[in-house]
């Protein structure tokens, strides 16, 4: 088993849910972390409760900003040490009829969910392969970035495209020593929806009463944050290339590797 002790961690979507998660669980391996996420509240309870364990400090950052990925990484090097476990955590969780999007919805979810992880992917990663001591990247997606989330297009097209990456990424980053994997979570018991709507309330405008309520006690019922935490370093311990909270998308899996084997001439 890798020794974690005092490395450094740059989580975003450090405040809470699955980022929160992560945190506890590196922290008490011995990791120094740095919490980044939109929600300031939420950093300084995270702070306030990790700081008992380990060394930590946050920021508030939004993912989308390029510009502000590379002052925060220099802060974060100067405050804690060079940065060798990076997780993409930080997204939001839409629930939008294909005939409710528009550019900016488009732009919105894509900017959370796959720009804030190429951004961070693009800000440490040449940091990592410049000091040439390898490293590990943590993509979160989603299980909807294996197969199809109903008809949530939007959604499902932003963790596709972080699984992509993140399959490739591992091969081409593989030659510095760094390794890479996705997390693909199904249901994890966390607030998403009311996240969600902090960005933007228009996200989830098309769920109804009883969908909303159905929607959420799914979520609730799920596995809690620190159990994902626990299955995340179980993960990277293995160098999984996905990492999954439970075996919920199995037999949708099956399904879906069957159709596309059976699609082959």
């Amino acid at each position: 088993m890798r020794d974690w002790n005092g490395s450094v961690a740059f989580i975003t979507g450090g405040g809470q849910g699955i980022g929160l998660g992560i945190a506890r669980a590196l922290g008490k391996r011995g990791v120094r972390l740095a919490l980044a996420d939109i929600d300031e509240k939420a950093l300084r309870a995270s702070k306030e409760e990790l700081s008992e364990v380990t060394d930590v400090e946050v920021w508030r950052l939004d993912v989308r900003d390029r510009e502000a990925f590379a002052p925060v990484a220099d802060e974060v090097e100067a405050k804690l040490g060079p940065v060798d476990l990076l997780f993409n955590n930080a997204g939001i969780a839409p629930a939008l009829s294909v005939s409710s999007l528009d550019y900016a919805k488009w732009d919105l979810v894509l900017g959370v969910n796959l720009s804030g992880v190429i951004n961070g992917v693009q800000t440490f990663l040449p940091r990592m392969i410049a000091r040439g001591e390898g490293g590990y990247v943590v993509n979160t997606a989603s299980g909807a970035g294996l197969v199809t989330a109903g008809s949530n297009v939007l959604y499902t097209t932003s963790k596709f495209a972080v699984v992509g990456l993140s399959e490739s990424l591992r091969l081409a980053a593989a030659e510095y020593g760094i390794d890479v994997s996705v997390l693909c979570p199904a249901y994890v018991d966390t607030d998403i929806l009311k996240h969600t709507e902090s960005v933007d309330a228009g996200l989830t405008v098309t769920l109804s009463d009883d969908e909303r309520t159905k929607t959420e006690a799914a979520f609730k019922a799920g596995v809690s944050i620190d159990a994902v935490g626990e299955k995340v370093i179980a993960g990277m311990e293995t160098k999984a290339m996905w990492i999954h909270t439970d075996d919920w998308l199995r037999p949708y899996l099956t399904m879906r590797m069957e159709q596309l084997l059976n699609s082959v001439p």
